[in-house]
C-alpha cells in the first residue's frame, strides 16, 4: 500500500504568505489605504482572515512587511549575476556619480505605482500610528539612510569629504528634500533634478573660484 503523504506545511504557510503579500500591494494600489481591509486581503489572497490575524495585528502590519518583501526582491533582481544581494551604494571612487546613481534610482521607484502606492501609505499610516511609525523607521527606513552614511564615510577615508562632516546630517542635503518634494508633490521628480540636489549638496551653491 502506497504510504499517504501529508502536505509540506511549511511550503503551504509560505505560499499563503506569498499570496498575502501581493494581495495587499495590489489593493493599497487599487483602493488606497483607507479602504483597505484585512477581509479584502483575505479574499483576494484565498485565505481566511484568521489566517492573516494569526501572523499580524493590523493591515498596516500586513503592509509593511509586504513592502519589506517587495523591497527585498528588488534588491536581489538588481543584484542578478552577483554572488551576493548588494547592500552597499556601489563605490567607484566617484562619490558625487555614485550618489547620483542610487537617487536616480530612488527616483524611479518613486515614480514606479508599484512602490509609490504602499510607500506613500506606510509614511502617512506612520504619522498617526506611532508603533507602525517607528517599525517604519526602524525596519525601512533608517536602513536605506545608513547606506548613505556608510557611503560618505568611505569618501571621508579618501579624502573626498572634510573630515569633521556628520555623514548623517550630509546625507539629509540630498536626501530630504526628495522625500519632501515626492510626499507633498510639490514638483516633479526627474533625474535633473537629484543630480542638482547632489551637486549642490556636495559643491555648495556659492560662487566656485575661477
Amino acid at each position: 500500500m502506497a504510504q499517504k503523504t501529508t502536505p509540506d506545511s511549511t511550503r503551504r504557510s509560505e505560499r499563503s504568505r506569498r499570496a498575502i503579500y501581493d494581495a495587499a500591494l495590489a489593493l493599497v494600489g487599487e483602493v488606497g489605504y483607507a479602504k483597505l481591509t484585512i477581509e479584502a486581503i483575505a479574499a483576494r489572497a484565498g485565505v481566511g482572515k484568521q489566517t492573516i490575524y494569526r501572523w499580524w495585528s493590523s493591515k498596516g502590519a500586513v503592509l509593511l512587511d509586504a513592502f519589506l518583501d517587495l523591497a527585498e526582491q528588488a534588491a536581489e533582481a538588481a543584484s542578478a549575476g552577483h554572488d551576493t544581494v548588494q547592500t552597499e551604494i556601489p563605490d567607484s571612487g566617484d562619490l558625487e556619480a555614485d550618489l547620483k546613481f542610487v537617487m536616480r534610482a530612488t527616483v524611479d521607484e518613486f515614480n514606479d505605482p508599484k512602490y509609490d502606492a504602499p510607500y506613500r501609505a506606510l509614511a502617512a499610516e506612520g504619522l498617526l500610528n506611532p508603533e507602525l511609525g517607528r517599525e517604519f523607521v526602524e525596519k525601512l527606513l533608517e536602513p536605506q539612510l545608513q547606506l548613505f552614511v556608510d557611503r560618505v564615510r568611505r569618501a571621508q577615508d579618501a579624502g573626498q569629504v572634510r573630515p569633521d562632516v556628520d555623514p548623517r546630517i550630509a546625507l539629509e542635503l540630498w536626501a530630504s528634500p526628495l522625500a519632501q518634494r515626492w510626499l507633498m508633490r510639490s514638483g516633479a521628480l526627474t533625474h535633473e533634478y537629484v543630480d542638482k540636489l547632489v551637486e549642490y549638496a556636495l559643491h555648495g551653491i556659492a560662487p566656485r573660484p575661477a
